[in-house]
């Protein structure tokens, strides 16, 4: 994407995007309602047209894209399936406009658990059955690009743990794959690497690990059997210490092997050496806190 912006009316939904989405990583897409996820989506996919700027696929736009299902596959709604068309009968169709043989429809339908439900209708299907259906839709074509809008939505915890796998199976196979989601515990299990957009302008793109370590100081959970002399020697040094009860400490202001090599003089063993951060959330919620467009008050 290269300076992309979508503008509707006087509203702009994005702004001078400009990112690179790589192969072998999961990419997380964030951001706040109304942020521009959806909107960048549609754009890569051809479903809105830029105001201005590109979003291209491997250099080209969707719209160039000969057979487009052999190169990217997507998930923006879950719906988006007549409910009276059987499921194998959906992806026939979408299939068959592609030129990509039925034996891959059996294929896929076995991949998102759904062969002994083939000729059943959607209609009757629960929203994590018509979410792995959307997925089959998004691997028929067997693309090496892959984007999923919010695809844990309303899913049970097997569900959501299924399709963490699968993302991250795929992006080890050298899949490009994007990946939007409002469930932060979520994607700090599955992404390797975030872009994060508010108010349809980008604010991060970093690596998930970077991220959360740039928008909190480290802190280390340090045990040991002498704790409070422990604690009194590193204030000396020049950090914080917090106790929490008993052996463990709390430390800010030095890294962990300056604070081993502290103990290490001292003659006190460390039973514990941990770094920590935020969580993402916690990262998330920072950084994006003067571009959530719709904010609740607190009681």
């Amino acid at each position: 994407m290269r300076q992309l912006t979508k503008r509707y009316g006087e509203v702009t939904a994005v702004d001078d995007l400009t990112v690179d989405v790589r192969p072998g990583v999961v990419t997380g897409f964030l951001g706040p309602n109304g942020s521009g996820k959806t909107t960048t989506m549609r754009m890569i996919l051809g479903l809105d047209r830029p105001t201005s700027g590109t979003a291209t696929i491997s250099g080209r736009p969707y719209a160039g894209l000969a057979a487009p299902l052999r190169e990217v596959g997507a998930l923006l709604d879950a719906h988006a399936v007549h409910p009276r068309r059987r499921a194998y009968d959906h992806l026939l169709w979408l299939a068959q406009s592609n030129d990509i043989g039925r034996r891959r429809i059996d294929e896929v339908l076995a991949l998102v658990g759904l062969g002994d439900v083939a000729r059943r209708r959607p209609g009757g299907f629960s929203l994590g059955m018509k979410q792995r259906l959307g997925i089959a839709a998004a691997l028929l074509g067997d693309p090496p690009v892959l984007l999923l809008d919010e695809p844990v939505n309303g899913l049970d915890p097997e569900g959501i743990r299924w399709i963490r796998t699968l993302v991250r199976g795929l992006a080890a196979e050298g899949r490009t794959v994007l990946v939007s989601s409002h469930l932060m515990s979520e994607m700090a299990l599955t992404a390797d690497h975030l872009i994060v957009v508010g108010r349809g302008r980008l604010i991060a793109d970093t690596g998930l690990r970077e991220f959360m370590r740039s928008r909190s100081p480290e802190a280390v959970l340090v045990r040991a059997a002498a704790a409070d002399r422990l604690a009194g020697l590193l204030r000396a040094a020049g950090a914080s210490v917090g106790t929490g009860g008993g052996d463990a400490l709390t430390v800010t202001g030095l890294p962990s092997a300056e604070i081993g090599r502290v103990a290490l003089a001292h003659g006190i063993a460390l039973q514990e050496l941990t770094p920590q951060w935020s969580s993402l959330e916690e990262a998330y919620l920072d950084l994006t806190r003067d571009a959530v467009e719709f904010a609740g008050v607190p009681s």
